[in-house]
């Protein structure tokens, strides 16, 4: 987009800025107990100077309501506002040397719902201290976001007056106001960008406020319901600046004031950018180090002249990028009307209705809260939609400042249950030698997880085989690896566990510690029977389909099996590269003896190979394995005999002419699946009927036979129930 195209949106937006942010100004100097003015000069301050310099390119800075408090209790401890303006000098600088040494990595750390908590309670905020100005009741502090005002009243008590003292005049401009802004996409006049919605409204409140001054008189707006800025002449300009008691730098509660500045003032920048970056449409990041100069500039230049503390304001940055603004040019154009206003325009401004401003301000509120933000943070469950909730509340009932670090509290709050009750994966998996109990650390491993490992480890029972896996942690606390050194050298011996600690970094001065391995050895196999076997296939199953695959270790399981092996099953599969036995149930080494050959057939060479599993390696269990799809049996459909491709297909030729036999109708796939299943029985049948000895070890239970069906498209094996002679 160029230049000329943003300032097309950049200059009405930061003209409709300008308008709220005047009023803004003049009401948190008054709040504040400093000169009207200052609050005008940080807004100019703010705008152009902090605007040029800051990354972002919607965030508009300038006097914020969250330190109107500190201000007024600050110049009251100090004896004046020029010992104060030696305080806020301090504070911007350090502001920017914390931008400087990147501090403002702070920013990454505020929870997405404390974010969220605090739009939706600025636009509530909104709507309830800008109804009363839609009703004609002007108490001087709509503009004082804390509950408690300066005048004694509060929010609710606020609005109940405001009942009693409401103006036909401001209700009927207020109401239009709201109309135009709501319905202004069906409108015309949409289509004209420097004629914004928020521009008519304004233009709107003085023509028919001027209407009532002619025709309804009754109707008409006085001033105290208008804007109300101080003429200020441009020879006289620099008579109202506020210079700084430097003299007061010694002065240990001016750098008490400072520092508590300079937090309060970063903090709520820092708050407002990344909540600001939240709801720009074009998602832009803001650098927050970068803010933190320029905001640290801005108030040391506010500092010098007699302005108020500068930060980034959520209200006025909201109002920017509903009205359209692209980039950070609307800031500066703000900042430029501001200056303009107090030398040349303080009669056409002071004709602007407060109900005007508050029309906009009120749908602006909307925007931010609306009924389908609290649905979307609900849906994400408990542990966002309370924090998200409770920020809200205590924002509406406290201020900004205190209800942002309420919802932080109960943020943490759900942040370290959570690392307590979940800091790790934790499996019980049924293995062939049992269950084992199995941590797989996550890869960071703070002492916030601490509580929750030591818990869950404590109620491992007495005799259990226990894994912790730390191969994917790449940091473990040092309270963590003090804990784990306890388990393995005392707890564990004297509960009889056999512990595995494995993947943990030499860098951590921990071992790998390995007591037992999971795989068979002959006492584990010899107490197995066939449908113990079956049971341990369809569970390995489960895990490839579900991938949560059982971790291997293969190089312990490697020295475990170098003795000998001691295998539950004989798989007989094909060699369709889908279907690799040891893949599809999850086998560990030594688990399973796998013979492959196309279309799942048998010879004696094969049938052979069984006989010596069963007598020499006590398996349990023959699996004859199909699959959808074989290829071997797809060659045998179309009649391939061709070179040494017969030896095979002449073997599955015989389960082709069964399958005609049920249903003499050629129906592609569903003939292909029908010709596979019985080419599986045919296997078994052949294995029974070639061998005594696996037809007597079957006979006696000793052995099992089964079919199974493996489907290459959701990876699920379809067990038949076993076969007994």
């Amino acid at each position: 987009m160029t230049i000329l195209s943003k300032i097309k949106h950049d200059l009405p937006a930061g003209l409709v800025v300008f308008l709220v942010a005047l009023p803004l100004c003049l009401g948190i100097a008054m709040a504040s107990g400093a000169p009207l003015l200052s609050g005008i000069i940080s807004g100019i301050i703010g705008g152009i100077v902090v605007g040029s310099i800051s990354g972002s390119q919607t965030s508009i800075s300038g006097p914020a309501a969250g330190l109107a408090a500190v201000v007024l209790a600050s110049i009251s401890k100090l004896g004046g506002f020029e010992v104060f303006s030696s305080a806020l000098l301090i504070a911007g600088a350090l502001q920017f040397l914390s931008g400087i040494f990147k501090a403002g990595f702070i920013a990454n750390y505020i929870p997405s719902n404390v974010i969220k908590g605090l739009l939706a309670a600025i636009g509530i905020l909104l709507i309830l201290k800008q109804i009363p100005l839609a009703f004609g009741y002007n108490s001087g502090h709509q503009d004082d976001f804390a509950f408690v005002q300066a005048n004694g009243e509060n929010t609710i008590t606020h609005l109940y007056h405001a009942l009693f003292h409401i103006t036909p005049g401001a209700v009927i401009i207020n109401f239009l106001s709201v109309l135009i802004l709501v319905f202004w996409d069906i409108m015309p006049f949409k289509k004209i960008k420097f004629f914004p919605a928020s521009l008519v409204v304004v233009l709107l409140g003085i023509g028919i406020n001027q209407l009532f001054r002619f025709f309804e008189p009754i109707l008409y707006l006085g001033q105290k319901h208008l804007v109300a800025l101080p003429a200020v002449k441009p020879g006289d300009l620099f008579s109202f600046l506020h210079l700084p008691d430097l003299a007061s730098l010694t002065n240990y509660n001016v750098w008490l004031t400072a520092v508590t500045i300079a937090i309060v003032a970063s903090l709520e920048t820092l708050l407002n950018l990344e909540a600001v970056d939240n709801i720009d449409p074009h998602k832009r990041q803001s650098p927050p180090n970068k803010e933190l100069v320029a905001q640290g500039v801005g108030n040391i230049l506010a500092g010098l002249t007699g302005g108020l503390p500068v930060t980034s304001v959520i209200v006025r940055s909201s109002v920017n990028i509903n009205a359209g603004a692209k980039s950070k040019a609307s800031s500066v154009i703000h900042g430029i009307f501001l200056l303009l206003a107090i030398l040349f325009l303080s009669p056409f401004i002071n004709l602007i209705p407060f109900p005007s401003l508050a029309a906009i301000l009120m749908v602006t509120g909307y925007k931010l809260a609306k009924i389908s933000i609290f649905k979307e943070m609900y849906a994400k469950g408990w542990k966002q939609f309370i924090p998200f909730v409770v920020t809200i509340t205590a924002i509406i009932f406290t201020d900004l400042l205190i209800g942002i670090l309420i919802g932080l509290a109960v943020s943490l709050f759900y942040l370290l249950k959570s690392n307590y009750s979940n800091p790790f994966l934790l499996e019980r998996i049924q293995l062939q030698q049992g269950e084992t109990i199995r941590l797989e650390l996550p890869s960071q491993v703070s002492f916030l997880n601490k509580a929750g490992i030591k818990d869950t480890l404590l109620t491992v029972p007495a005799g259990s085989n226990v894994i912790i896996d730390g191969s994917k942690a790449d940091f473990i606390d040092n309270d963590v690896l003090e804990l784990f050194d306890d388990y393995k050298n005392v707890v564990a011996p004297e509960k009889q566990i056999m512990l595995n600690m494995i993947g943990i970094r030499s860098a951590y001065q921990l071992s790998d510690h390995v007591q037992f391995v999971n795989v068979l050895d002959r006492q584990a196999q010899q107490q197995l029977n066939p449908e113990q076997v079956v049971n341990l296939l369809k569970s390995g199953n489960e895990r490839f389909r579900q991938g949560k695959w059982n971790a291997k270790y293969f190089r312990h399981q490697v020295n475990a099996t170098s003795s000998g092996q001691f295998p539950m099953a004989v798989i007989i599969s094909c060699i369709d590269s889908r279907t690799s036995p040891e893949i599809i149930f999850d086998a560990s080494l030594g688990d399973i003896l796998s013979i492959r050959i196309a279309g799942n057939i048998v010879s004696n060479e094969i049938i052979g190979s069984l006989e010596l599993a069963i007598r020499e390696m006590g398996v349990k269990l023959v699996v004859v394995m199909g699959h959808s799809k074989c290829g071997a049996v797809g060659a045998a459909i179309n009649a391939m005999d061709n070179e040494n491709i017969g030896f095979v297909t002449r073997k599955i030729n015989p389960a082709i002419v069964t399958a005609k036999n049920i249903s003499p109708v050629f129906d592609g796939g569903e003939f292909s699946e029908r010709v596979e299943h019985i080419n599986i029985s045919n296997s078994i049948e052949e294995i029974l009927n070639c061998s005594p000895l696996i037809r007597q070890q079957n006979h006696e239970g000793k052995v099992g036979l089964l079919a199974a069906y493996y489907d290459t498209a959701t990876g699920i094996i379809a067990f038949k129930s076993l076969i007994w002679c």
